[in-house]
């Protein structure tokens, strides 16, 4: 399966109220660049992570998020959506990155990404939309984008092809994760056979099914 980069979108320095970091400083209005960017074991060379506690890291080095489900949004709110906007540093078009499963492999441009987790709604998302009930509507639409995990490190651009090289048999997916974490408890038991699934989302499913009496 192939598709195709839209945009690679870089984050400068937002200083904002809405900001989630202590210091009132967000990365999350990315914006494409020109060229080849450098994608790096701990994230996008020159993209600015402001709340660390939540994002970044070798599981949320990267974040996509499909040109497709953000014409969705366009409509929904009747409002341009560019690329970017979703705090993605990779925008993509033919890539199913709801219907990603989990440990599945990217090929784009010469680096290769694996797919970790769904991206998790913040108050610093809606903050940046001035959507005050942006959470719960992206809850609801569970089309959240997936994180990525860089395996080797390269350089990307727009129009670079994005093929999925490898996929895992288990075929949980980055919606089901989602779904299974926020309004879906009952598909949490399906997370606990994913390994490539972060440990630390893997911690947080055992104590939520210990507490529930699995």
């Amino acid at each position: 399966m192939t598709g195709r980069l839209v945009a690679v979108n870089l984050g400068g320095v937002t200083e904002a109220e809405w900001a989630g970091d202590p210091s009132g400083r967000s990365g999350i209005d990315k914006r494409p660049t020109a060229g080849r960017v450098a994608i790096r074991f701990a994230g996008v060379l020159g993209d600015f992570i402001g709340e660390r506690a939540h994002h970044g890291g070798p599981d949320q080095a990267v974040y996509a998020y499909a040109e497709e489900d953000a014409g969705w949004w366009a409509t929904e709110l009747d409002r341009a959506v560019r690329p970017g906007a979703f705090g993605e540093n990779l925008t993509t078009y033919a890539v199913d990155v709801t219907g990603a499963v989990v440990g599945e492999r990217w090929a784009v441009g010469s680096a290769l990404l694996e797919v970790t987790k769904p991206r998790t709604p913040c108050t610093t998302f809606a903050g940046f939309w001035g959507v005050p009930d942006l959470v719960k509507r992206f809850t609801v639409r569970a089309a959240p984008g997936a994180y990525l995990r860089v395996l080797r490190e390269g350089e990307v651009g727009a129009g670079d092809p994005v093929e999925v090289v490898d996929r895992p048999a288990h075929g949980v997916t980055v919606g089901e994760v989602f779904r299974a974490t926020t309004l879906e408890p009952a598909l949490l038991p399906r997370l606990l056979d994913v390994p490539e699934l972060p440990e630390p989302l893997r911690a947080k499913v055992r104590r939520r099914l210990d507490t529930a009496g699995r």
